[in-house]
């Protein structure tokens, strides 16, 4: 009998009590991955890993002493850390209309720093182990662009995080890829849900994404931002290339 090559490899998933990030941890525990939940939302973060058998830390991503406490639990619990899905985000808390300060710097505290901070955490164990593998959720935002201004902004520079970092990070074996899906059926979208579906736009179900995640984290390309919508699977985005002007 083959092993499993899953069974006990380790993933921390940040924002898993709900939508991508808990469809994500079930879809890898179900693989017999050990799943580490980090979330501010006590109650159905617990659920989660209860379910899925794994770990709870809770987390604020806004904090760089609880990413750094989740990667700690983590390796602490389990010895290692093989992967990290930097999930966690919220929508855009203001536009360019009701600008202010304080909802412009909520919504990039989380679908910026969260993520900076987050792999910020991780690369010391990584880089111990000289292998690694981190999947950020970004969006279709992130490529195109959205009504959701600041989000869209924050996503965007997700996408060029990945895309600068990923062959540095190679010379120490860890991969950084983005999943950039479109709409998705997740708590984010509730409150356009009916305009959406009215238009027959498809909406992708939680697991959909999570699927796409799952084969990126076995895919031995780095450096890629994953396009996923409803009923297709991912696909790595073409970047056209830009050459440097030359004398």
């Amino acid at each position: 009998m083959t092993a499993d090559p899953a069974a006990g490899t380790v993933v921390l998933i940040t924002g898993a009590a709900s939508g991508i990030g808990a469809a994500t941890a079930r879809r890898l525990a179900r693989q017999r991955w050990r799943v580490v939940i980090a979330d501010i939302d006590a109650p159905r973060a617990a659920a989660v890993a209860n379910e899925c058998g794994g770990l709870f830390v809770r987390t604020d991503v806004t904090s760089v002493d609880d990413n750094e406490y989740a990667v700690a639990q983590a390796v602490h619990t389990y010895g290692r850390l093989d992967a990290v899905v930097l999930n966690a985000a919220i929508a855009g808390r203001c536009g360019l209309d009701d600008f202010t300060q304080q909802r412009y710097r909520d919504t990039m505290r989380t679908d910026l720093d969260g993520v900076v901070y987050g792999l910020h955490a991780a690369l010391r164990q990584l880089r111990q182990q000289s292998s690694g593998h981190v999947v950020i959720t970004g969006s279709l935002a992130g490529l195109t662009g959205s009504p959701d201004v600041f989000y869209a902004t924050a996503k965007h520079a997700i996408v060029g995080l990945v895309r600068s970092a990923a062959p540095f990070l190679a010379r120490n074996g860890i991969r950084l890829n983005a999943v950039c899906p479109g709409l998705v059926d997740t708590p984010v979208l509730a409150s356009a849900r009916a305009a959406l579906l009215a238009h027959e736009l498809l909406l992708a179900d939680p697991d959909e994404i999570a699927a796409a995640v799952e084969a990126v984290l076995a895919d031995e390309r780095t450096g890629q931002a994953w396009v996923v919508q409803a009923g297709e699977p991912a696909k790595p985005f073409d970047f056209p290339e830009i050459p440097l002007t030359t004398r």
